[in-house]
Parts: structure tokens; C-alpha cells; sequence
């Protein structure tokens, strides 16, 4: 058999995450292994041989690790990050501060992560794709690497043979540079916490069952939730061990899950955020304008409600997900292309229907999901070998209150084709995990125009929670490429790392220089949306601008009066 951090690795070996308690009841644990996770959750490591089937019905739905992808398609002036930095009795950059990064990776060799002395200012890498290497305490895979590690590796002529950890991507280096990067007066650029120390967790690629699961194309990079989850409970226990405030940046998301009071990462995320000393900051993701949003509404008398998703191409898969909250419950049959039809499914929870369409030669499988934590109901819709054409997925009352329900495509990114709502909503299209309550949900504007990113992610979520917070600039951002390069990106991902350097400003005054030294999440939070602008013309908040755009400045005059 197989060492438990092989299994990690391996793709004879399924993951699931598990609840304490109900380890027992949830599948045969012969030859697996386990990782812990804090907050009630374990992940387990199973052989394939030891699982009947893999499904919705049987292994449930919050057990399967779901996928996320990366949310990208001088804007730290526009944020009031400069002023409080040269704000001479202020001078807020970051210092003290540990800002967390779960991404791809970071250019540790980049002079923008150094001190003027040449040292480093990361404080911790942990690549989880590097199979030898010391794994962190309380962590069975990956590698860590120390600053001192670093240090070592960039005084030597070859500083990748003693610290082997690259981003081979990019998107991370940018992210941890707009945050945290050191000013660079040739170029004109400096982070918005040029101080801060730097913890950065590059994630490993999901599996490839997952990626078979969900349809993801191949050559996209995604991750799966379990990685996540121990990349946040690994850079909160760094925190904690070195007593240092932290502000989690969190930059990749997917479409799944209710877009509410649902799913395990958001769970946790909402716990970190209960601590003393922590921000976390999170993108509200691209995808106003995908078309992968449907609103639904049955009102008294109709039989049903058609909803149409347009097919342009053939596809190897496509899922669905049809939320509503409870009481609510819908029954569901799909029409083909060629008119053929698989009967209306009687609603009973657990249970699993298949059919395969003559003509299309679609097969497609659904299941009725109760969820556990909030009796929403969750019907999932997994179509293997698309075709092209218009679908119909046709909704049925069945036990109604308000005739309410939400559908959702995946992640525009993880679709091999082009799949679309005929008639879509581009509300409550927030990716997950930014629905979380407690966390700091941004949205982006243009800041050279004082246009809102129409791209940006929209709430509020279906709990009827404001999201998003309030925006900051995602449109041509500068930062950090690879090779020392600059570039400019465009997405929400890029407004989550202005915010997570202005946390880290917050944090210095708060926890640093003993301001507020019992702050927490909600603190941060309250304080910048207090400082928020809210441009003339618009009635605060809002679907698209939560509260306004993101002013760091304003948020500390607000604390004079």
C-alpha cells in the first residue's frame, strides 16, 4: 500500500471530506489514510477499489472536493493605499503584518519580495505539488520552505536547487506584488503593503477524476477544495504559532453550491474570520455577464416553468445545478434537442435516475439532494457527451411558498464549449466561496473611468446577504509578471489583492501599534465600508457596488469624528 502521502497524489485514491462524527456512517475506511482539517472536517483518502460508485446520491454532495479555477480574464492611488503610506504620522505599510496567498505559487526570486538589505520578506512557502521535501507540522504532503531557506537560496547560484518552488503560472506573483510588493521607482510601482511578510501556499492540481467528474478542459488549471481548505488552516496555524495578524487573499472560486448558507469552504471561512487578529478577503469572481445564472419564478396556476440552455457545440459534459431554499421543492424532466424527453422525476431525495437520449447519444444523470445543514434542496444535473442544440430542463412545483429556485452553469472557464441561459439573470452570480457572510466579498470598477467591471460578480447571495461588500479597481492593473517582467491584468482577483493590502494596513494600526489590538474580520470590514465612496447618482448598497468603492484613507478620517 501505498504511504499516506502518496495517496495524496494518487489517482487510485478518491478524497473526500467528512464531518467528525460521521466517519462511521460514511464509507468503508479499509487501506486509506486521513488529513485533518480544523473546524469539524477531515479529508480522507480511499482506494478507488474500495468505492462501489462514484456519485452525487451515494457519496454526497458536500463529500466530493469541488473545483475552483483562477479569477482573472495605478489602482492602489484610487484605493487611498499611497496616502495613508506617506501620511507621515500614519505610514501605514504593512509592517508586522503576515498577508497569506492560496494561488500558484510565487517568484521568490523577484527583488520586489526582498528588503532593501536583499533579504527576504516571505515568511513561509508551502508548495503542495513538491512530493519530497520537510512537510509542515500537523501536514502529511507538500513541502515547506522557511525565510531562512530563501535567504539561502538566493544567495547561491542556483537558488531553485535548494528552494524548488516556482510559480509556473503567474497569477500568484501578481496577486502577492499588488498586495505586498516593494516599491520599484524605475517602473513606478509599489504594493500596497510594501512591508508586510508574505506567506504563500502554492496549491496542487486537482485530480484527474475530479477534472473527468466535472468536465474541467484539459490545459485549466484547477484546485480542489480540499487543498484549499488545509492551505487556509495551514497559513492561520503559521499566524497563530508566530502571534502574527493575518490577512488571507483568496482569489479563485467556482459557481457551485447554493450561493448562500451552503458548502464546507465557506463554513470554515466564516469560522477564520471569527478570530482575533484575521482578515479574509475574497474575490466576488467574473461572471455578471457569463449567462450561466438562471432565475426561476412560478407563480400560482403554472404547471411548469421551461428553462433553456443553448448548446452551440458539442461538448464531452456539462453540469447543472437547480438550488431552492426550503420548504421549497421542484420535481424536473429535460427535453432534448430532438424533442425527446426523459419523463418527470418523482422527488425523492437519494435517489439517482439515468437515461441516455436515441438521438444525441447524451446521457444524463439526476439526483435530488436534501441538504443536510439547511433542508435546501439541491437537484444536480451531470450530461455526458452534450450536443449542440437547445435543451430544456422543465421545472415542476411540487411543494411551493414563494416559487423561487436558482440555476447555475459552471465557471465559464470550465466549460469546453459555449453553454448558455437563454434567458439569464446576472444577479447572485458571486462565485463561491465569496457568498461566505462574514468575509470581505470584492467587487471591481474601473478606476480610470469610475465605471463599474462589468464582468465583476453580482449578488446579493440567495440568504439575501449584501454582497459584495464594496469594489475596488480590477481593470489594467500593473503588477508582477514572471522573469521580472510587468503586466497588466483584468478581473476581480486583482481588486481582492488591493483589498488584502489595505487589511494589512488596517491590521498595523489595529493589532501592530496596539490601536485596537482586539480587532477581528468584522471589524476590518465594518471600518472599510464605513470609508467606502459612493458615487452621486446611485442608492447605496447595491447588486453590483455593495457599498460603495474601496477608500482606506476615508476609512481612518471616518475614525476622527
Amino acid at each position: 500500500m501505498l504511504d499516506c502521502r502518496e495517496q495524496i497524489y494518487s489517482e487510485d485514491y478518491y478524497d473526500f471530506i467528512v464531518p467528525y462524527g460521521e466517519v462511521a456512517n460514511f464509507i468503508n475506511m479499509s487501506g486509506g489514510c486521513s488529513q485533518p482539517v480544523a473546524e469539524g472536517y477531515d479529508i480522507f483518502f480511499f482506494p478507488k477499489t474500495g468505492v462501489n460508485k462514484f456519485d452525487i446520491t451515494n457519496v454526497t454532495y458536500l463529500g466530493i472536493p469541488k473545483c475552483y479555477g483562477l479569477l482573472d480574464r495605478t489602482a492602489v492611488e484610487a484605493s487611498g493605499i499611497t496616502r495613508l503610506q506617506d501620511q507621515p504620522s500614519l505610514a501605514l505599510k504593512g509592517n508586522g503584518v503576515l498577508v497569506g496567498f492560496v494561488d500558484t505559487g510565487i517568484d521568490y526570486t523577484n527583488p520586489l519580495f526582498r528588503y532593501s538589505n536583499g533579504d527576504s520578506r516571505i515568511f513561509r512557502i508551502w508548495d503542495q505539488t513538491i512530493r519530497e521535501g520537510p512537510a509542515p507540522e500537523n501536514f502529511i504532503y507538500g513541502a515547506e520552505y522557511t525565510t531562512e531557506d530563501i535567504n539561502r537560496a538566493l544567495a547561491s547560484d542556483d537558488p531553485y536547487e535548494i528552494v524548488p518552488s516556482r510559480d509556473e503560472d503567474g497569477h500568484g506573483t501578481f496577486l502577492a506584488g499588488v498586495a505586498c510588493g516593494g516599491e520599484e521607482i524605475q517602473n513606478d510601482f509599489t504594493g500596497a503593503a510594501p512591508q508586510a511578510k508574505i506567506a504563500v501556499v502554492k496549491l496542487k492540481g486537482a485530480k484527474q477524476y475530479l477534472r473527468d467528474f466535472f468536465f474541467i478542459p484539459d490545459g485549466e488549471l484547477a484546485f480542489q477544495q480540499t487543498d484549499i481548505m488545509t492551505a487556509v488552516a495551514y497559513l492561520d496555524h503559521i499566524a497563530y504559532m508566530n502571534n502574527m495578524p493575518l490577512v488571507l487573499c483568496i482569489a479563485i472560486g467556482n459557481n457551485m453550491g447554493s450561493h448562500g448558507l451552503d458548502g464546507v469552504l465557506t463554513t470554515y471561512l466564516n469560522y477564520i474570520c471569527t478570530r482575533r487578529k484575521r482578515a479574509v478577503v475574497v474575490a466576488s469572481g467574473n461572471e455578471a455577464n457569463a449567462r450561466h445564472h438562471y432565475q426561476g419564478q412560478i407563480v400560482q396556476d403554472m404547471e411548469y416553468e421551461d428553462v433553456e440552455i443553448s448548446v452551440e457545440d458539442d461538448m464531452p459534459g456539462l453540469f447543472v445545478e437547480l438550488w431552492a431554499d426550503s420548504p421549497e421543492l421542484y420535481a424536473v424532466s429535460v427535453l432534448s434537442p430532438t424533442g425527446e424527453q426523459v419523463p418527470m422525476i418523482p422527488v425523492r431525495a437519494g435517489v439517482s435516475s439515468e437515461h441516455k437520449f436515441v438521438f444525441e447519444g447524451t446521457r444524463i444523470t439526476i439526483d435530488y439532494v436534501i441538504d443536510a445543514k439547511e433542508a435546501n434542496l439541491l437537484i444536480f444535473f451531470r450530461f455526458e457527451s452534450m450536443k449542440r442544440g437547445l435543451w430544456t430542463i422543465r421545472v415542476y412545483p411540487r411543494n411551493t411558498v414563494t416559487g423561487r429556485f436558482n440555476m447555475w452553469l459552471p465557471l465559464q472557464r470550465f466549460t469546453a464549449g459555449n453553454a448558455i441561459f437563454l434567458r439569464s439573470n446576472p444577479d447572485v452570480t458571486l462565485t463561491s466561496p465569496s457568498s461566505a457572510a462574514r468575509v470581505i466579498t470584492v467587487g471591481g470598477y474601473n478606476h480610470a473611468n469610475g465605471s463599474i467591471f462589468s464582468d465583476s460578480g453580482r449578488g446579493y447571495t440567495t440568504t439575501g446577504d449584501i454582497k459584495p461588500d464594496f469594489v475596488a479597481p480590477a481593470v489594467n492593473v500593473s503588477g508582477p509578471g514572471l522573469c521580472g517582467s510587468y503586466i497588466t491584468i483584468t478581473g476581480t482577483s486583482a481588486a481582492a489583492a488591493i483589498t488584502a493590502g489595505a487589511c494589512a494596513q488596517v491590521l498595523e494600526w489595529a493589532i501592530v501599534q496596539e490601536n485596537q489590538p482586539l480587532l477581528s474580520n468584522a471589524g476590518v470590514k465594518n471600518l472599510l465600508i464605513r470609508g467606502a465612496n459612493q458615487p452621486a447618482g446611485r442608492i447605496f448598497p447595491n447588486r453590483e457596488w455593495g457599498y460603495g468603492t474601496l477608500d482606506v484613507y476615508r476609512s481612518f478620517e471616518q475614525l476622527r469624528e
